[in-house]
């Protein structure tokens, strides 16, 4: 039995699965942490309580450990998957089942946006996570000024504008990833292709804006 699910997941449809899992399951992270975020357009000490809860919490590294674990998993199949696509299929058809091409623009730079978005992963983290480390005081309790650190890193017109390119690319992998996710995984009826499309490039634009009005506050709005 284990021996045959090592098999599949060493297939190449096994490979779609676990990139369409650790797809979905990066999909969701991203909208709790856009949420998450979304505190700063409450007040700072919100902000910072939040960020605190999450640095304190015991089990933060193995959840670090487990997106690590997503992250590398879904990077490293689908590059994987694309290099046996272009190999074995240098022509690319010119319409799928749906009706759709199946080398639209945004299918065939899905690689390229992630690439972008592992850059921007890794300059993000540099940032805010090992980034100025300031302090500040709430009642006795002394916890780490992450607002402060946003604030002064979001009124930078070059990385708001780098920050901003780099959400498009994730809108555009989302809105693809999300509908190819469940098409690969079986979930809906091909009659229903068009609405879980749709519904793809909807939570796509969720995204999106929450994590574009947070810069754009800062920058245009926010007086400290």
């Amino acid at each position: 039995m284990q021996q045959q699910r090592f098999c599949f997941f060493g297939s190449k449809i096994g490979k779609k699965y676990l990139v369409a899992l650790t797809g979905l399951g990066l999909s969701f992270f991203v909208l709790s942490h856009m949420l998450g975020n979304m505190l700063i357009l409450v007040s700072p000490q919100a902000y910072n309580n939040y960020g605190h809860a999450l640095i304190s919490n015991p089990f933060i590294y193995l959840a670090e450990l487990g997106l690590v674990g997503l992250f590398v998993v879904h990077m490293a199949l689908a590059m994987k998957l694309t290099r046996e696509n272009w190999k074995a299929r240098p022509v690319p058809y010119a319409v799928t089942a749906t009706g759709d091409k199946s080398t639209s623009l945004t299918t065939r730079s899905m690689w390229a946006q992630g690439i972008l978005l592992l850059v921007f992963t890794i300059h993000h983290l540099i940032t805010f996570k090992y980034g100025p480390h300031y302090e500040v005081d709430y009642g006795g309790t002394i916890i780490r000024d992450l607002h402060r650190l946003v604030v002064e890193t979001f009124q930078d017109p070059l990385y708001v504008g780098w920050y901003l390119i780099c959400l498009l690319a994730l809108g555009f992998h989302l809105s693809h990833g999300v509908s190819s996710s469940i098409q690969t995984l079986g979930i809906y009826h091909p009659r229903h292709f068009c609405k879980f499309k749709a519904l793809g490039f909807l939570y796509a634009v969720l995204v999106v804006l929450g994590f574009v009005s947070q810069p754009l506050y800062v920058f245009f709005i926010y007086k400290g």
